[in-house]
């Protein structure tokens, strides 16, 4: 039966339920796609006993129709285009690189932003990507591209929501997908929170601070190869 999330800190605590099997991992790194993700994958990270780090990803949205992604770019040179979207709207090769354009000079911003440290070393670790909810995916198999250009182990996405065409795309995408639910009419991934309120910048640096800390007693327990 499909139902609400209170708001996204609840939905991080059901999806950490989920993911429990990877708790207390030194290999495990949880990353989550800011805004909206990182209040999610903080709540997963502080169950899981892993450390916590923001993963940097942005949509391509269709001029005049931003929530239509057309495609999205990641950092490390990712970019991913929805050929179907593209080719049915006409979208032209000039509107596509000045939309590229354009994000790229907003991820760059973020990174500065958001990035309080060096990123996470993903080599060989149990990657879990985390967001709030999956709607056409796009900016999450960009997130899911550039995290395998780190070579991971595994990649697992770990969301609360998703509509259930993409979530069966993720199972050949990615390692795993974890979802709490794939509600038969999914419109969008807000309507499955009462409380789909921005994340706003200030939040998620004082989260992805607080949550680097976590795992660290883990990684002190293992015995050194």
């Amino acid at each position: 039966m499909s139902f609400r999330f209170q708001d996204r800190a609840q939905a991080g605590r059901l999806l950490a339920e989920k993911l429990a099997a990877f708790s207390n991992r030194p290999d495990v790194a949880v990353l989550g796609l800011p805004r909206g993700g990182v209040p999610v994958a903080f709540e997963v990270a502080q169950r899981l006993k892993a450390p916590l780090d923001v993963f940097l990803v942005r949509k391509l949205g269709v001029p005049g129709h931003e929530e239509l992604a057309m495609g999205a770019i990641a950092t490390g040179q990712i970019c991913i285009l929805n050929d179907d979207v593209i080719h049915s709207l006409r979208i032209s090769p000039d509107v596509i690189a000045r939309t590229i354009a354009r994000e790229r000079r907003e991820l760059e911003k973020r990174e500065q932003a958001f990035r309080l440290r060096h990123p996470l070393e993903l080599r060989d670790r149990l990657v879990i990507l985390v967001d709030d909810g999956l709607a056409t995916g796009a900016t999450m198999r960009a997130a899911v591209m550039a995290a395998r250009e780190r070579h991971p182990a595994r990649v697992i996405v770990a969301v609360p929501v998703a509509a259930r065409e993409t979530h069966q795309q993720f199972k050949e995408q990615a390692d795993e997908i974890v979802c709490v639910q794939t509600p038969e009419n999914f419109e969008g991934v807000g309507q499955w929170y009462e409380d789909f309120s921005q994340t706003c910048d200030q939040e998620v640096r004082a989260l992805l601070e607080q949550g680097a800390k976590f795992g660290l007693d883990v990684q002190r327990q293992t015995p050194a190869k």
